[in-house]
């Protein structure tokens, strides 16, 4: 039989499907061709995607389409995933420093949580801005987490404050959080019922504690199911969507430590920094790098205040090498 499914966990070659929003997991391999597709991006398949997989054991209840635990428990043989739907969206990155390959982070997001902390660990703006970029490019609405604001919210009001006039200023919602004391927990759940949203940050900043502390009987770190054939090389980073009790799935990522952009022309990215696409109408030259070009309307807007110089030195950054995004 074959059927349509969700990808709700990557472990390298091995996956488990779900028939969203039914929960009830089921492994599946890649087929060898799908694997070595043309595709630069290192992983083919990635959680949120919806895949067309085929099953060759009566193990699995076909009028359902659900996996029992018995059946799961007692199946020798996982589905095979034949082919995968035209996305949605997704957020993808580059690999490495100066690798030409890609990676797909997830897919068909409804929102993403970029989680960031002010300290502990300090933050990196052009990290923030890089991925920031990726989201607008795909059409994904995106909310700064800002993690651990207990640490340091009486200890630097100054820094917080800038942090907020940086990013709100260009439009994007801030939501000040803590794991520790719970402060916008329930925004946190209110924003992912009934959808499907991805947790994505550099290393240290809480994204698996927001996660806990979302839903008390998740564990992130640990996993929910444990299937023998899961277990490889690839399961230390591994990307995992769990259902969270009051609604809504969360796909928990590992720590980045470094976002590269992808696909994207130098000459296009001034469009997805949304406070410079609002003035660059009014820049006399066409195109306009908003770099050296005389009476042009983004740097006007940073002389005023309505461009932040931190996000505009991101930008410089992004087009002085792109083989450098970090």
């Amino acid at each position: 039989m074959t059927g349509k499914a969700t990808v709700v966990k990557n472990a390298g070659s091995h996956f488990l499907l779900s028939l969203l929003p039914e929960w009830a997991p089921f492994p599946a391999v890649l087929r060898g061709k799908v694997r070595l597709s043309g595709s630069d991006a290192t992983n083919p398949v990635a959680v949120g995607d919806i895949v067309t997989y085929s099953i060759g054991s009566d193990a699995y209840p076909a009028a359902s389409g659900a996996v029992s635990e018995t059946a799961r428990a007692t199946l020798e043989h996982p589905a095979t995933i034949i082919s995968v739907e035209p996305r949605r969206n997704y957020i993808i990155r580059r690999s490495t420093n100066l690798s030409r390959q890609s990676h797909v982070i997830a897919a068909n997001l409804d929102r993403a949580f970029l989680i960031a902390t002010l300290y502990f660990p300090e933050i990196k703006l052009p990290f923030l801005d890089r991925f920031l970029v990726t989201c607008e490019v795909y059409g994904i609405p995106v909310t700064i987490v800002l993690n651990k604001v207990d640490l340091f919210r009486e200890d630097f009001p100054d820094a917080l404050a800038d942090f907020h006039r940086i990013y709100e200023s260009a439009g994007y919602p801030i939501l000040e959080t803590s794991a520790r004391t719970g402060e916008g927990i329930a925004e946190l759940r209110s924003l992912a019922k009934d959808h499907v949203v991805l947790a994505a940050g550099e290393s240290g900043v809480g994204k698996s504690s927001l996660i806990r502390a979302m839903d008390a009987s998740l564990d992130p770190k640990i996993g929910k199911i444990s299937l023998a054939h899961l277990q490889g090389r690839h399961t230390t980073s591994r990307y995992e969507m769990y259902p969270l009790s009051s609604g809504g799935f969360v796909i928990d990522s590992p720590g980045l430590r470094g976002f590269g952009l992808v696909d994207l022309e130098k000459e296009e990215i001034s469009k997805y920094f949304p406070e410079m696409l609002r003035v660059t109408d009014n820049c006399y030259y066409v195109p306009c790098t908003h770099t050296h070009e005389p009476e042009c309307a983004v740097k006007a807007a940073l002389d005023s205040g309505t461009v932040s110089p931190e996000r505009y030195a991101s930008y410089l950054g992004m087009l002085e090498d792109d083989k450098k995004f970090r």
